[in-house]
């Protein structure tokens, strides 16, 4: 009897440490949910996105520019003359008076004043309607869960459509105060043209200025090519979910009955595929990649053909492959390989056969991309995995293979895992995706009612939690950078400022107007700068919107449920993807919301008041006592704002490292907090394939 009763006790020992991990895998899915709510992503990508959407960057050069303009207004009223001795054969574009240097400082002066204003009240506009968007977003995710398909046929196209007229207002407003800007630019750049056309009677610094006239060129040039990318991004993306459809359609057409789970796990990495390649997009709108070269990273010995836009396509791949690296590793328990679970007796089939079929589909679909680095470590993955995937499937039927096979294949499982999840860390450094990401709603209920889990969820867990520290460490660095670099450019242009206004009323020359015009120039096209980006902005979300009207929700109402195997169905997985798409729009107009309040409330406070002291300025009388003293206030407040926004710029960047550490200390707090201790090897292993991810040397390929 006694062989017998430790017998049934094992058993029972096993069913209960079985049903003590599916316990705790369900509780880790479930806190990874509980940290992945709307609300704390939102927070997590303004956390990750500060130093390249952050607002300063709208804010510092704006008291500059009117300063200077206050300068120029002060100078006008000294000597005139006329920049009329060489005028272009078709005459001036922009320049009204060309026979009057000082009507054209005037002009410019004018002109700045009329920007500032349309600035603020825009930006104020912009703060109300994506303050409307949660709102829009909450009812859109009532609807999508609503069982009734009809409800969501019906309703959700109202709620979507309601996000993308706001899309569309706030794209007219930024593009609108983008004009604005351009238009000094044009009127300033014209006029130094004009001067340097007349180089044979005044002739001096002309080479300086002939710089900054080309420098501006290239800004445009650059401008261009910046909407050009905007473009391509939108047509990429609807690709991309048009691939998303198809390749769910055929992947759970060819997915035997019973494995559900490596069903699902395929599906999150389609879906989060989708968040990288909007994450991506909008990283592009914020100009994270645009310091990059135009060519994507090389390859050694030869020219990459890629450029970042094609780039992020392969990146979004990551997670698709990591998830199949994934499914390869949990067939490896204890130092040796279960080939009782590897064959699937009832099919006859290997189960890594699905998983060779996804790594040869993505490496089908990579061939399309152009030639770079990160296409060919993708591509070198799905060859490893094929590889991998074959000769699991000659030993699989027989269920064994001799000790030396056995290690040496586990060996080439564990090098693809660590090199995936590199690939991964890789992504989410060069996208600014979010390491923790929610499961998608319909999924996440779906598995809910079954009880089940990843069964990787705890090893799954700690990855993700090291990449999150891996990112806001990143995120800290470059932050610190950027707020470096911009106290760097703030101190040399105040210090011109300063030099130009030490020169006495008698020694403002020519040759000091054209130095502040210039820098004028310098500072406006600054501003500019921060308006393209607003409206690369609202045109991602405008065309997020779009691609869900049009596709999307087309997907959705044309889909059966009857052919589908599975209990999370073609029509739960569009679902799905509705909401993906309705989230990162919110997600941008959140960004978006948070630059404009800023914006609105330092402009009223530090700003708005200075713009009207130039107004006043400019309609003085420039004999009168009054217009010194004018002169005199107006510096004086423009130096006070510049001083104010400098503190309010570290106020901010210590508010950023609290909520950093904040973000980490609650991950640590619920989530690593519940987790079963990780051998050092295991915790080495993910640090190590983070770390590559996140290096300097492939941080500097991409910032």
């Amino acid at each position: 009897m006694l062989p017998r009763t430790s017998s049934t006790s094992s058993v029972k020992t096993t069913r209960i440490s079985s049903q003590n991990k599916e316990v705790m895998d369900f509780q880790i899915a479930k806190k990874n949910q509980d940290l992945t709510t709307a609300e704390e992503m939102r927070t997590q990508t303004k956390l990750v996105m500060q130093p390249y959407a952050n607002w300063e960057e709208y804010l510092t050069p704006a008291p500059l520019s009117v300063a200077i303009l206050g300068e120029l207004v002060f100078i006008s009223s000294k000597t005139d003359f006329s920049i009329n001795k060489n005028p272009p054969k078709d005459g001036y574009k922009f320049i009204r008076y060309p026979e009057s240097f000082r009507a054209c400082l005037m002009q410019v002066c004018n002109s700045g004043w009329w920007a500032f204003n349309v600035a603020h009240k825009n930006m104020d506009q912009i703060r109300l309607h994506t303050m409307a968007v949660p709102d829009y977003m909450k009812m859109a995710v009532k609807i999508l869960f609503q069982g009734n398909d009809e409800v969501v046929e019906a309703h959700l196209p109202d709620q979507l459509e309601n996000i993308r007229v706001i899309a569309d207002d706030c794209l007219e407003l930024a593009s609108s105060t983008e004009k604005h800007f351009e238009d000094v630019i044009n009127i300033i750049q014209e006029l130094l043209e004009a001067c340097v056309n007349a180089e044979h009677f005044y002739g001096e610094e002309l080479d300086a200025i002939k710089k900054k006239l080309d420098e501006t060129k290239l800004r445009k040039q650059s401008s261009e090519e910046a909407a050009k990318r905007s473009e391509k991004a939108m047509k990429d993306m609807e690709k991309q979910l048009s691939e998303a459809h198809e390749t769910y359609k055929s992947a759970m057409d060819s997915l035997p009955s019973g494995w559900d789970m490596i069903g699902m796990d395929l599906v999150e990495g389609i879906t989060e595929g989708i968040t990288t390649l909007i994450h991506g997009i909008t990283s592009i709108g914020s100009e994270v990649l645009t310091q990059k070269s135009s060519k994507g990273t090389q390859l050694k010995g030869q020219e990459s053909e890629a450029d970042s836009l094609d780039e992020i396509d392969i990146y979004s791949k990551s997670a698709e492959i990591l998830r199949c690296t994934e499914e390869l590793q949990e067939f490896v328990k204890d130092k040796t390989i279960n080939w009782k679970d590897l064959y699937d007796q009832k099919h006859k089939i290997t189960k890594t056969k699905f998983q060779a079929d996804q790594f040869k589909r993505i490496r089908e679909s990579l061939n399309k991309s152009p030639n770079c680095k990160a296409k060919e470590e993708a591509l070198n993955l799905c060859n490893k995995g094929i590889e991998i995937c074959e000769e699991i499937a000659k030993y699989a039927p027989e269920e064994k293979c001799d000790e030396a096979k056995t290690n040496e294949l586990i060996e080439m499982i564990r090098k693809l895992n660590e090199s995936a999840r590199s690939f991964d860390s890789k992504s989410k450094a060069v996208t600014n995706s979010p390491a923790l990401t929610p499961k998608p709603p319909m999924m996440y209920k779906e598995e809910s009612k079954s009880g089940k889990a990843s069964e990787r969820a705890s090893e799954n867990a700690r990855f993700r939690i090291e990449q999150s520290r891996a990112q806001l460490d990143k995120t800290r660095e470059i932050y610190e950078k950027s707020v470096e670099n911009m106290e760097k450019n703030q101190k040399e242009l105040t210090e011109i400022l300063i030099t130009m206004r030490s020169c006495e009323v008698k020694e403002i020359d020519f040759n000091t107007t054209i130095q502040m015009l210039g820098k004028g120039m310098d500072a406006m096209g600054r501003v500019k700068e921060q308006w393209e980006k607003m409206v690369r902005f609202f045109q991602m979300v405008s065309n997020i919107v779009k691609i869900q009207l049009t596709k999307t929700l087309k997907d959705f109402v044309c889909t059966s449920e009857k052919t589908q195997k599975l209990s999370y169905n073609a029509k739960l997985f569009s679902k799905d993807l509705l909401y993906n798409q309705a989230f990162q729009a919110s997600n941008i107009a959140s960004l978006v919301n948070m630059i404009s309040t800023t914006y609105t409330e330092v402009s009223t406070k530090h700003l708005m008041d200075r713009v009207s002291s130039l107004g006043k300025l400019m309609a003085m009388d420039k004999e009168k006592p009054e217009f010194q003293s004018e002169v005199e206030q107006l510096r004086n407040s423009c130096d006070g704002a510049q001083r104010a926004i400098l503190a309010l710029v570290l106020k901010n960047k210590k508010e950023f490292e609290e909520k950093s550490r904040a973000r980490l200390e609650k991950i640590d707090k619920e989530l690593l907090a519940i987790l079963p201790a990780a051998s050092p090897e295991e915790m080495k292993s993910i640090e190590t394939a983070v770390q590559s991810g996140f290096t300097e040397e492939e941080d500097a390929a991409y910032a």
